[in-house]
């Protein structure tokens, strides 16, 4: 099924354009049996698209982190009933980027990785481009792995006007895989990148490092 041939979008709105955005969708679309569906009604989260990149030392076998606050978390813990009374809106992530106009992919992880972790990315592999929640947001996440010096990577960073306040971890990569299993590390797209990168760590030392695997 294709958008062209199988949506169609009766009338969208913007009932709301703030720090985020908010569209509304009137639309149907065919059915599986064929025809089509009744009109729907749909509220969108307009997130745009955004990158994000593991930051990995080859050398130290270490990789870079991030820890921050975020609104989304607080606002998911605050009077839940799934989330114990010790839960953390200061999440462990990858350094990540909104993708703006006239940039790449690659070029924002570039960009943020100064920005958030003081890192240099010397390489990059590209690994998946994935939607978040495609229930009701429209970002996609591009995720990379990207080589680094963390020797001297520390120290909290982000710019303030922004209200950022960015601590920065480096970690083993054996610890990594604990924080993954143990759900010290609960923000998706670190999940996926940390998974595919426990997945194919081997191979990413021997390209980043000379090395031919056996």
């Amino acid at each position: 099924m294709k958008i062209k041939t199988d949506v169609e979008v009766v009338n969208k709105e913007t009932p709301f354009d703030g720090y985020f955005r908010i569209d509304l969708y009137h639309l149907r679309h065919t059915l599986f049996e064929g025809g089509w569906s009744g009109v729907m009604t749909r509220e969108i989260f307009e997130r745009g698209h955004a990158a994000t990149v593991l930051l990995y030392d080859p050398d130290l076998d270490k990789l870079v982190f991030i820890e921050q606050f975020r609104a989304g978390a607080m606002a998911a813990i605050t009077g839940s009933p799934w989330y114990s009374d010790d839960a953390s809106p200061w999440l462990i992530e990858t350094v990540a980027g909104i993708i703006e106009e006239g940039e790449t992919p690659e070029g924002v992880v570039r960009r943020e990785a100064l920005e958030e972790a003081d890192c240099r990315i010397s390489d990059i592999i590209p690994v998946r481009h994935v939607l978040m929640s495609p229930g009701g947001s429209s970002e996609s996440m591009f995720i990379f792995c990207g080589r680094t010096d963390s020797s001297r990577a520390g120290g909290v960073h982000g710019i303030k006007e922004e209200h950022e306040n960015i601590k920065v971890l480096v970690v083993d990569c054996g610890e990594a895989f604990r924080m993954a299993d143990d759900g010290r590390i609960v923000n998706a797209m670190t999940l996926l990148a940390v998974t595919w990168f426990r997945d194919n760590r081997e191979a990413v030392r021997a390209r980043w490092l000379g090395k031919v695997e056996a």
